[in-house]
Order: structure tokens, then C-alpha cells, then sequence
């Protein structure tokens, strides 16, 4: 820093404003350090900042370890967020989802001096194993978590997964498709379990007839299967739409349908859940519901910084395509 106040012919105290981003710098003077700035290649050093702030502008983001679209799609958006606020971000994955997995991690993560923990928990068993955790900074779990234990120290957001759930359900009843089939996710996931939540509750609350069928897993081989299985109540009348618990579960029944015969939209209506890429070239073309992930990272970063709570679960946005008939 001296050698940059040399060159750009000011104090000290004038590149520290500079670098900090200070309003009362005049434009010209701002303008000449930042010059001085790129010729002599200046960058700070971190580990200096740390001793004299106190703080490591480093965010610890604990995952799974799974490739999921959902989950792997929240540590990105996080990521992007922590990179935007200047931020670095520290990952590690859980070997396991039990207590001492967690303890672990977690130690590895304050041996760094992090500021925070996110943590992007989908597995009922994680979250679970984070209860009894106490780190010395704040930790945000993104998790579609109904039953938080009142001694829980953590805290925690997430999208609206049962509001998404319920607004294709009252699409598809509003299209006359009151007869509905939900391709439920596994157990084990917040996610599924809070969407067969909501699909539950609109069917109920719209007077429709509901069945769920189990796929006990997210892939389009589980969807697959489990089309095969609704063929035969598509046919007799009894099914008029499948609500997929994500996109990959509708993808596998589109194809069960087509080797069977069965037109989508004319003989049966389908959703998803996500918004997949490409899930607007699938023909037909996919309705699905879209997570806002960028404000999800974002919301979640903001929670690991500060002392506010967290806001409200986020709403997602219904996509209406050509597989529902609309």
C-alpha cells in the first residue's frame, strides 16, 4: 500500500479509503490510486486484513456431495453471491450425513477462520445431525425444514417447495384435469417430502381426487418405472394429470407414456419441478416450477453475515408449458 501511495502521489489513508470503497474520495484521486493499483499488480493480502479485522471474508459452504439439480444449483448460486460481495468461499463436503461427520467438518471449517457456515442440507439425516451443533459463528442451513427443534442454534431458508407443489395442482384442476397422479421423491429429501406436502393440500382444498405413486428416487429411470405403473389408470379414465416431484421423474414418464401410446397433453396432462436446462425443448415442452436460486444464494449469504433472521421461504414461479394442455 505505501508503494501505491507513492506512485499515485497520496497518503496511505487515501489508498485505504480507496481500497475499502469510501464515498469521500474525489473521482480524479480515486481514478489515479486505482491506476497505481493495476501498474504495480497490488493485491491485498488476506491474511494481513484478517489479523488486524478480525474477520476472513471467508464463507464456509458445507454440501452433500450430491449432483442433484437443486442442490448443486443452491451451492453455485451461494457461491456467485459470496463472489460478489468479495467473499471467498471455503467448500467441503460431508462424508456422511451423521453428527460426527458434521463435527468434523465443521472443525476443519473454524481451523480456517471463517466467518460463517452455509450449509445446503437437502437429507432429512443432515439437518437432523446439525441440531446439536454450537459453532462460535453463525450457520444458515438451506433446508425445506418444518420440524426445527426449538434449542436449534442454526438457522434457516429455503423455497417454498409445498407452495410450488400446490400451484400446479391448481393449475391442472383449473384446466379441468381434477384427477391427478404425484410421482413422490424419496423420503429422505426435505424437498420431496414438503412438495407431496402441498400437492396433498390442493387437491384436498380443490375437492380433486389425488393418488401418489413412490419412484424412491429422482432419476428419469425412477420416472420411468413408475409411468409404466399409471398407464393403465391413464387409459380407464383415472388419471388426467401426473404432478412429477422433479423434472427428471416427468422426463422418465413422458417417455413411458410415448412407448405406450399415450398422446401428452390430449390423454394426460404433466408437470414437473425445477425448470431444468433444456426442459423448454422437451416435446412437448415441460410446465414445471422454477426455484429462484440467485436470490436463494443470495438470501443465505446475507443470514451467514448477519445478526436479522432470515427472510420468509422464497416463492418459486409456476412455468406453464405445452405437457400440461394450456
Amino acid at each position: 500500500m505505501a508503494d501505491v501511495a507513492a506512485a499515485a502521489g497520496v497518503s496511505h489513508q487515501t489508498v485505504s479509503r480507496v481500497l475499502n470503497g469510501h464515498e469521500y474520495v474525489r473521482a480524479e484521486t480515486r481514478e489515479r490510486v486505482q491506476a497505481a493499483i493495476d501498474a504495480l499488480g497490488y493485491r491485498r493480502n488476506q491474511a494481513a486484513r484478517t489479523l488486524v479485522t478480525r474477520r476472513s471474508a471467508t464463507i464456509g459452504l458445507v454440501t452433500t456431495g450430491t449432483t442433484h439439480f437443486g442442490p448443486s444449483s443452491t451451492a453455485l448460486a451461494i457461491e456467485e453471491a459470496a463472489r460478489d460481495a468479495g467473499l471467498f468461499v471455503s467448500i467441503a463436503a460431508l462424508p456422511s450425513p451423521d453428527a460426527a461427520a458434521a463435527a468434523r467438518v465443521f472443525d476443519q471449517l473454524m481451523a480456517q477462520g471463517v466467518d460463517g457456515v452455509i450449509v445446503v442440507a437437502p437429507l432429512v439425516a443432515v439437518a437432523q445431525a446439525l441440531d446439536d451443533v454450537t459453532p462460535p459463528v453463525p450457520v444458515v442451513v438451506v433446508a425445506a425444514r418444518r420440524d426445527v427443534p426449538a434449542h436449534s442454534s442454526v438457522r434457516y431458508v429455503a423455497v417454498d417447495q409445498h407452495a410450488g407443489a400446490a400451484e400446479v395442482v391448481d393449475h391442472l384442476v383449473s384446466l379441468g384435469r381434477d384427477r391427478i397422479a404425484h410421482i413422490h421423491g424419496p423420503d429422505t429429501w426435505f424437498d420431496a417430502l414438503e412438495r407431496a406436502r402441498g400437492f396433498g393440500d390442493a387437491v384436498e382444498r380443490a375437492g380433486a381426487r389425488g393418488t401418489v405413486v413412490r419412484a424412491d428416487g429422482w432419476g428419469a429411470e425412477d420416472g420411468h418405472r413408475v409411468g409404466r405403473e399409471l398407464v393403465r389408470g391413464i387409459r380407464a379414465g383415472e388419471i388426467t394429470a401426473v404432478a412429477a416431484a422433479n423434472d427428471y421423474l416427468a422426463l422418465g414418464a413422458l417417455r413411458a407414456f410415448a412407448e405406450e401410446g399415450i398422446r401428452v397433453p390430449d390423454d394426460v396432462a404433466v408437470a414437473g419441478f425445477d425448470d431444468i436446462d433444456g426442459s423448454g425443448f422437451l416435446v412437448p415442452s415441460l410446465t414445471t416450477v422454477r426455484q429462484p436460486f440467485a436470490r436463494l444464494g443470495a438470501v443465505a449469504l446475507r443470514a451467514a453475515g448477519s445478526d436479522e433472521a432470515p427472510v420468509a421461504a422464497l416463492a418459486p414461479e409456476l412455468v406453464v408449458r405445452e405437457s400440461s394442455g394450456e
